[in-house]
Formats: C-alpha cells, structure tokens, sequence
C-alpha cells in the first residue's frame, strides 16, 4: 500500500481514505452488508422513539452496529481467502463459515438487545 510509512497528520489522513475504500468496496461486492446498512437505517430511528433512556437507545443501536462491524471483518476474511486462491480447500471453508458464524452471532446478539429492551 502506497503510503504505508507516513507520521502524523498524513498517516491519519491516508487512514480516512483507505477507510473510505474499504466502505465503497464492501457496498459494491457485499449484498450481505447493503442489506445490514438498510436494517441500520430502519433500526436508528425506531431505537431513537422506542428507547426509554439514552442507555437503552445507545444499546439498541449499538448492536446494530456491531452486525455492520462483524459483517465488514467476515467480507474481510472471505476477500483474502478467495484472493489466496479459488480452489476448495478445508481451511479456506472453516474460516468463510467461521466468519458467517460470527455475523449470525452479531445478529443474534441484536435480536436479544431489542427484545429485551423492548418487552
């Protein structure tokens, strides 16, 4: 990567636009995370109306964000598994199905936030 050994203000800012390429590219390849940033956008404002403390909307939100958070590593993992080759391989498949593991988690982990909160 160009720019890898910056100091300073210059490293942070090369940081911001490695970050922003990460998010065009994760939007443009990922069905899965454009379908999370759709339950995030829908989720935001009913956590906002619906949670009784800043605590709880705080919560709620929160654990949306961190499906979208899992979600950007699992796209992570699988876009270096398949960069290192297309073939089936063991490993390559536990750690593609280890990743989809960890976003139903996040996902599961959100659904008892909001019940909880909400009931």
């Amino acid at each position: 990567m160009a720019g890898q050994n910056e100091k300073g203000l210059k490293r942070l800012i090369n940081a911001c636009f490695f970050s922003i390429a990460g998010f065009k590219a994760v939007w443009e390849h990922e069905e899965a995370f454009r379908q999370e940033v759709l339950l995030f956008i829908v989720s935001t404002p009913l956590a906002l109306w619906l949670g009784h403390t800043t605590q709880d909307k705080l919560l709620l939100i929160g654990s949306i964000v961190l499906v979208l958070l899992v979600e950007l590593l699992n796209s992570a993992i699988e876009a270096v598994v398949d960069r290192v080759g297309l073939e089936r391989h063991e490993l390559s498949g536990r750690a593609k199905d280890i990743g989809s593991a960890a976003v139903l988690l996040s996902l599961v982990w959100a659904a008892i936030v909001w019940a909880a909160l909400l009931i």
